[in-house]
């Protein structure tokens, strides 16, 4: 169930905030530096992400999240700075504040523009968790430790929404100070011990054997 409008629009500009403060003092090593995320570096990375946003607030949605839309994201930007993409992502965080403070509840559960799959609340939740993500993977990059917050537990509701449109489960997903996300209706195993390393699981970035869980749980395995 994706998460309330009250929680995610000033939990997804957070995010961009401190996702902003995260790139613009880092070095023309660290932002060549490669990550997990295969083939890209930390400048990739964060080419992604500020491309995503502003694609998304001037309404360029055809095919966004597709291999084609990611890569264009990406190639536009190389060889900017790192303080260039910090400035682009706090206009685009800026306009995206701007309508999202528009919403209501009705917009909320409403369609996205567009016609993309689920709510405009999932699509929100979604860029929230990608943020979040991509964040990590900086991070983990770069020897920074991990940050644990609002966006995990978004990252975890997101994921359990994935999960259960891929017919997985079902499962109550418990982990201590997120409270309990149910996969396909739950009442299934519980999987509880660390949210992050579960996320990094369901996205592919951590053997799921670790945690007793196999490879059906990665989200992007179709």
């Amino acid at each position: 169930m994706t998460l309330s409008r009250n929680v995610a629009v000033p939990g997804m500009v957070g995010e961009y905030e401190a996702f902003g403060a995260l790139i613009e003092g880092l070095t023309p090593e660290q932002w060549a530096t490669p990550t997990r995320c295969e083939g890209w570096s930390v400048a990739d990375v964060a080419g992604h992400v500020v491309g995503q946003l502003t694609d998304v607030v001037n309404l360029r949605l055809e095919d966004l999240g597709t291999p084609e839309v990611t890569a264009r994201q990406v190639g536009e930007r190389r060889g900017r700075t790192a303080a260039d993409l910090a400035d682009e992502l706090r206009e685009s965080a800026k306009l995206g504040s701007e309508m999202a403070a528009s919403f209501d509840d009705a917009a909320w559960e409403g369609p996205t523009p567009g016609g993309a799959p689920g709510t405009l609340g999932s699509g929100i939740e979604a860029l929230w968790y990608d943020t979040y993500l991509h964040a990590d993977d900086i991070r983990a990059a770069l020897g920074i430790t991990s940050v644990r917050g609002e966006g995990l537990a978004a990252s975890v509701s997101h994921i359990a929404d994935f999960l259960t449109e891929q017919g997985w489960g079902p499962a109550d997903l418990r982990f201590e100070g997120l409270g309990s996300f149910r996969v396909s209706g739950g009442g299934g195993r519980v999987i509880d011990g660390d949210a992050l390393d579960f996320v990094l699981a369901a996205t592919g970035r951590k053997d799921p054997t670790a945690l007793g869980l196999d490879e059906t749980v990665n989200i992007y395995r179709i």
